[in-house]
């Protein structure tokens, strides 16, 4: 009744392919073949992966209770994020663990961190260009365009229309980045940075929108439409602010008599966001001149500390001079 057992599926039907051969030309297959076939090896090999099945389950049970089990006994050491091993293992060989930027930043000298904090404010003005750059994409395109398939006019008189057009785009929205405080709070998320990019383009498409309504106005004879300022109250700091320290924060008259003067060569529609630019460069500048300010105040109570001990140096008692003349 082995046929039975073929057709549905007995016990034997598929424990051994080679049982209908003739024993000789199975006895010279096993001997000739490179691989050496053993009935019981595909029992075992069916056996094979639910007991790996069931190692990773033990596996992934123990290794979310160990870190349960961590949690209820406060005395082990926390796992570290840097770790390779959230189970908890080699947690002890992290206590003393610092990242490179730390190390480096507590080994640097004074002169590079006078030097970082130059570097950062010239990254910050040179990354708003950038984001200018971005936010008027379609007026440069519109650029180019002209100067590769304009109308024979306009190519004539080099795309003039495009290259104001995308001009008073790039200031518009620089003007507009300084404002909101772009790149102006040092270690926050670039998605704040984003969000203010995609607020600034938005405000310029909102004062195109205003412009055109008021042109139409006039052209039809109406009334002049009103609008809120693009500015309106709390516009320009809702993303924060920096504290500048012992700095002053309201900028002198000479600085507001010279903002004035140059506001005045404006035109009236550029002047308010030209203010607002201004004021937010002041303040990125002030929080750069407090960081310098710091770092002088720490190097006088490192220079008064040694001064105490009796092991001030040569350069310090040349610091101590120049601060008694120039009174700093």
């Amino acid at each position: 009744m082995g046929w039975f057992d073929g057709w549905f599926g007995g016990s034997n039907a598929n424990s051994d392919p080679l049982r209908k051969l003739d024993p000789k030309l199975r006895e010279f297959l096993e001997r000739e073949s490179p691989i050496k076939y053993n009935a019981s090896s595909q029992s075992q090999s069916q056996a094979q992966p639910q007991s790996q099945s069931q190692s990773q389950s033990q596996s992934q049970s123990q290794s979310q209770a160990l870190p349960q089990a961590q949690q209820q006994d406060p005395s082990k050491p926390p796992v570290p994020p840097e770790s390779l091993f959230p189970d908890g293992r080699y947690a002890h060989l992290w206590k003393t663990y610092k990242p490179l930027s730390a190390v480096e930043a507590e080994t640097k000298t004074d002169s590079e961190k006078l030097h970082d904090i130059l570097e950062a404010y010239k990254e910050r003005r040179a990354a708003i260009g950038r984001a200018a750059l971005e936010n008027c994409a379609d007026q440069q395109a519109a650029w180019a365009d002209c100067m590769k398939s304009g109308s024979w006019s306009a190519r004539a008189t080099m795309c003039r229309d495009e290259v104001r057009a995308f001009e008073r785009c790039y200031n518009a929205q620089n003007r507009l980045l300084k404002a909101l405080g772009y790149l102006s709070v040092h270690g926050r998320g670039p998605e704040v940075d984003e969000e203010i990019q995609m607020r600034a383009d938005e405000l310029y498409q909102k004062m195109l929108a205003q412009e055109k309504a008021i042109e139409e106005a006039k052209r039809e004879g109406r009334p002049i439409p009103q609008f809120r300022s693009v500015f309106e109250e709390g516009a320009a700091t809702a993303f924060g602010s920096t504290g500048t320290g012992d700095l002053p924060e309201e900028p002198s008259a000479e600085t507001l008599a010279a903002w004035k003067k140059k506001l005045e060569k404006l035109p009236e529609e550029e002047r308010e966001a030209e203010e607002q630019a201004l004021r937010a460069e002041y303040k990125a500048k002030v929080q750069m001149a407090t960081q310098v300010h710091n770092i002088w105040k720490e190097q006088a109570k490192e220079r008064e500390a040694r001064k105490a001990e009796g092991k001030d140096t040569l350069i310090d008692k040349w610091n101590s001079f120049v601060s008694s003349i120039t009174g700093r």
